[in-house]
């Protein structure tokens, strides 16, 4: 997520799970805490209220930081579901967990207001993963697929869909590598250049694109 001009990343694996705080132009990383435990799987991440909210794979555990301190978090909750993608609207954080559902979450307490089932023509869409909410549409990973899906967040419809074929295969022959899947799994938008990022699970690089 972008903020203030900086990109805000949360990266995942145990053992190797990080915060980080990077320079949007240059890529540079210029702060890092590393979670550093086989118990923890870092996920998602979202900026809200000054706030930074990371959810964990299947901890159960969403971990709360003060934006200007990435190094210790102010307070955890609990979260009875898998963690995958969180992004958040005027009020609420909304929340997905390899399912086709969406939660949409009191920030304050972490109670659940309500679940959204993400649909398009054929039916419901599984194994949402990272969320960005763009100019009131949430747009969505789909594990292991190369496109992301744009949802209507009234209703749970897909809307549209951007197609990235080949950015994997840049770097990676095969989807799934020494038992990794390094796939597309990463959005952010800055919403003062219009412009929106793309990376994946260990992409060296991240790509930049307008949607019109």
């Amino acid at each position: 997520e972008i903020h203030d001009g900086k990109l805000y990343e949360g990266t995942g694996d145990y053992e190797t799970s990080s915060m980080r705080i990077t320079d949007i132009k240059t890529g540079k990383v210029e702060h890092k805490h590393i979670m550093g435990s086989n118990e923890i799987f870092g996920e998602g991440i979202t900026i809200f209220n000054n706030k930074i909210y990371q959810l964990t794979w299947q901890s159960h555990v969403v971990n709360v930081y003060d934006i200007n301190n990435i190094d210790k978090p102010i307070k955890t909750f609990n979260w009875p579901y898998e963690g995958w993608g969180i992004t958040h609207d005027a009020t609420s954080l909304i929340i997905s967990d390899g399912s086709a559902n969406l939660y949409f979450v009191n920030p304050d307490d972490f109670r659940i207001k309500s679940t959204m089932q993400v649909t398009d023509n054929i039916g419901p869409v599984m194994e949402l993963n990272e969320l960005e909410l763009i100019n009131g549409f949430v747009y969505a990973n789909v594990y292991q697929q190369d496109f992301i899906v744009k949802i209507d967040p009234a209703n749970g419809h897909v809307v549209g869909k951007i197609s990235l074929p080949g950015l994997q295969q840049q770097y990676f022959k095969n989807q799934i590598v020494n038992g990794r899947t390094d796939v597309l799994n990463g959005i952010a938008y800055d919403s003062t250049t219009k412009k929106m990022y793309f990376t994946g699970k260990r992409w060296p690089k991240l790509f930049e694109a307008t949607i019109n």
